[in-house]
């Protein structure tokens, strides 16, 4: 497999990083520079100062020029001088006017500021004669860039977080995205659409992602074979099997019909009606299994339903004795009817089945904030704690400790357990302390 995904997102990360901080050092070199010059209206103070100190000058008033700049220092609690700079020589050959013009004792006006240095330089206003000028220690309030430490924190740190988080971001969403494809196309496909295709939802993508949705596609394209097969299968059998049993049926009642039908006759009645009933839990099970059906919604009195249940039981199970406490009423909405009453008559026959002659078997209902649950205890052998999860599989059975008879199958507690499914309800076993298994059903009251 290529490392497209892998080269992809190396050149992604190299040249967003390169870009970004290529872009951030030009927009940190720019602000530096633009906030480095005094501003419009210091320059004009400034200027205005030197025109001042230079009329006060040329006026010969030296008392005076002295007086002004002691209030100006006052006023800007800085300092300033008036200063000529001369150049004389004191030997040797004429000094050339190359090596001392534009020497300046200050920095003039329109250069820029330092602003990584904590003192503050002296400004040079020259006069008219290009000798003289007003010095000028530059005061605090005109030093440009007072926010430059706020602004490089900025610039070098806050930015660069949030571009970080948004190109991850832009990141995990080109990552999550195929994935969540992925999941939408699992999800369609465990709700029986065999037909979902993940390389579709990716679209013209090429890279590890894509070819996992071709893996994923081939996969569930060979799954929906076999459950349409099996599916097939399941129903082939369930008329292969259902007429000869009509056929048995139809004979096994002409011989019953007969004035002394013979114990044979009789045996193979009855092993007729268990066959019957072994094929059409097998097929309620593969269909609940294979098709997920949707379950009619409807509202259910339960302690209605358990009435009619337990009143049969007692009927089928006359040496047994059924204590049931019960509340007036408990409805569950969005519920069956049919699947509620089928789960809970296999889980009571069961227990029934189970419990010696002359023990008991409980079955009691409580309310709780958002649920309906029942216990239903028998006195029987109860279960390894190891096998609790187990008896609910298929033709399980524990023989080594649980007595049965040839009227079970192991499919009650399965089918129990799917159907309670299909209602959104649940069934756990325990063991009970003095003996006997515990079976508690809980359903959503909504």
């Amino acid at each position: 497999m290529t490392n497209k995904l892998f080269l992809k997102l190396c050149l992604i990360i190299a040249l967003s990083l390169v870009i970004v901080f290529y872009l951030l050092n030009l927009l940190t070199s720019k602000t530096e520079e633009d906030m480095s010059y005094l501003s419009v209206t210091d320059k004009q103070t400034l200027n205005s100062w030197g025109k001042q100190a230079e009329n006060l000058y040329l006026s010969g008033d030296k008392q005076a020029l002295d007086d002004w700049l002691v209030t100006q220092q006052k006023q800007e609690n800085t300092w300033m001088v008036v200063a000529a700079f001369d150049i004389n020589n004191i030997a040797g050959e004429t000094l050339k006017s190359e090596y001392y013009q534009g020497y300046n004792l200050g920095r003039n006006v329109e250069w820029k500021i330092h602003l990584y240095f904590d003192i503050n330089p002296v400004m040079q206003i020259p006069f008219s004669d290009k000798k003289t000028s007003l010095l000028v220690y530059l005061p605090d309030r005109m030093r440009p860039g007072s926010y430059w430490q706020y602004t490089q924190i900025t610039l070098q740190v806050i930015v660069p977080t949030i571009l970080l988080f948004f190109l991850s971001y832009l990141l995990y969403r080109y990552i999550m995205t195929p994935l969540l494809q992925l999941k939408m196309a699992t999800r369609e496909f465990s709700q029986g659409k065999f037909d979902v295709s993940a390389k579709k939802l990716m679209g013209k993508r090429h890279d590890e992602f894509s070819d996992l949705a071709i893996t994923f596609d081939t996969m569930a394209a060979r799954i929906g074979e076999q459950l349409t097969s099996q599916r097939q299968l399941i129903a082939d059998l369930s008329h292969e099997l259902r007429t000869p049993l009509t056929r048995l049926d139809i004979a096994l009642e002409k011989e019953n019909n007969l004035p002394t039908p013979s114990e044979n006759i009789k045996r193979i009645d009855r092993e007729s009606k268990q066959i019957r009933k072994l094929v059409e839990d097998a097929l309620t099970l593969a269909w609940l299994e294979n098709e997920q059906p949707k379950i009619q919604q409807e509202s259910l009195e339960l302690v209605d339903l358990l009435d009619v249940l337990i009143e049969d039981a007692k009927f089928e199970f006359p040496n047994n004795i059924i204590e049931s406490r019960l509340p007036d009423s408990a409805i569950v909405k969005n519920s069956s009817h049919r699947a509620a009453g089928q789960a809970l008559e296999n889980v009571l026959r069961n227990a029934l089945r189970y419990t010696p002659v002359g023990k008991s078997v409980s079955v009691t209902v409580s309310e709780h904030n958002k649920e309906v649950k029942i216990k239903i205890i028998d006195q029987g052998p109860g279960v390894p704690e190891h096998l609790l999860n187990t008896i609910f599989k298929p033709f399980f059975r524990v023989d080594s400790s649980r007595p049965t008879d040839s009227c079970s199958f192991g499919l009650g507690l399965a089918l129990a357990q799917r159907q309670l499914a299909t209602i959104r309800g649940s069934i756990t076993a325990n063991n009970e302390i003095n003996g006997g298994l515990c079976m508690t059903i809980k359903l959503p009251k909504r």
